[in-house]
């Protein structure tokens, strides 16, 4: 196949496979590597008869995802991308954009139930369950035969059916991020557990790059090592979810906290504490 062919028949299926990439990734960064990556192998398979390429192609893309899912595991980082561009932060009061913004937040909360998903299940479940693609085509994508492959998009149904969704109540989620902020205004750290899923992730972005705090116990401890009186913190909606934005005493933006709320307990914090991306930020003023 000529060169103008070949990049004229990828790009039919372009689309298709981004979204594909983006789904299993959570990424558009990462998805856009993988269609990239599928686009050179194609290359170096010009010459090469393949009977249906938007298969082909899904099956490269597929394999390529798997492995970026696993080394994600082998890092142990989170298949979530937070934040990729700045995140819109206003105050956390009712307005007309309410629903659009809520309804953008099922798609937020689906990526995190996917975060939780093996990789093996994860690309089974978005190629058959999103996709539609047969299992047939997924046994050989996840290196299983096709009944391994149902058996492992069936598992991973069952956990995103089970896995608690970060969608209650904005009122509900208001008040979690509220007593959890009350109490750590106080001091009152039993008050404080108690807003605390057992198994919360907290996922800090610093000048020095990203940790990941796992276990209430370890958030506690995070939050112990600030001074309240020093610190002014108020509720805030980050990307139309509940979160946080605490200033120090000369009135500049130190943190901002995006919160992820299930079973009226935190289940996921997000952190930005870097100056440099804070000051670039469009960010409510502080009160003081």
């Amino acid at each position: 196949m000529e060169e103008n062919e070949l990049s004229a028949a990828f790009e039919e299926h372009r689309s298709r496979l981004l979204a594909v990439a983006t789904r299993v990734l959570g990424s558009r960064t990462d998805a856009e590597d993988a269609v990239q990556e599928a686009w050179f192998r194609l290359h170096r398979h010009a010459h090469d008869e393949i009977e249906n390429l938007g298969g082909w192609l899904t099956r490269v893309v597929g394999r390529i995802c798997l492995d970026t899912l696993r080394s994600r595991s082998s890092r142990a980082e989170s298949t979530l991308e937070e934040w990729e561009n700045e995140p819109i932060v206003t105050d956390d009061v009712d307005g007309p954009e309410d629903a659009a913004i809520e309804a953008d937040s099922v798609g937020l909360a689906m990526l995190i139930v996917l975060d939780s998903l093996q990789p093996a299940e994860r690309l089974a479940f978005v190629l058959h369950d999103v996709f539609a693609v047969p299992f047939a085509e997924v046994g050989p994508i996840v290196g299983r035969s096709t009944d391994a492959a149902k058996m492992l998009a069936s598992r991973a149904r069952r956990k995103v059916q089970q896995q608690p969704l970060p969608s209650e109540e904005r009122r509900q989620r208001r008040e979690v991020v509220d007593a959890f902020l009350a109490a750590a205004r106080d001091g009152d750290f039993e008050a404080l557990l108690r807003t605390l899923a057992p198994d919360i992730t907290w996922h800090h972005h610093t000048a020095h790059g990203t940790t990941v705090k796992v276990g209430a116990n370890e958030v506690l401890a995070v939050v112990r090592q600030g001074d309240p009186a020093r610190i002014e913190a108020r509720r805030v909606s980050v990307n139309g979810q509940p979160g946080i934005l605490a200033w120090g005493p000369s009135g500049r933006p130190l943190a901002l906290m995006s919160c992820s709320v299930a079973d009226g307990r935190l289940v996921k914090i997000v952190s930005i504490t870097d100056p440099k991306r804070l000051a670039r930020m469009q960010l409510p003023a502080s009160s003081r």
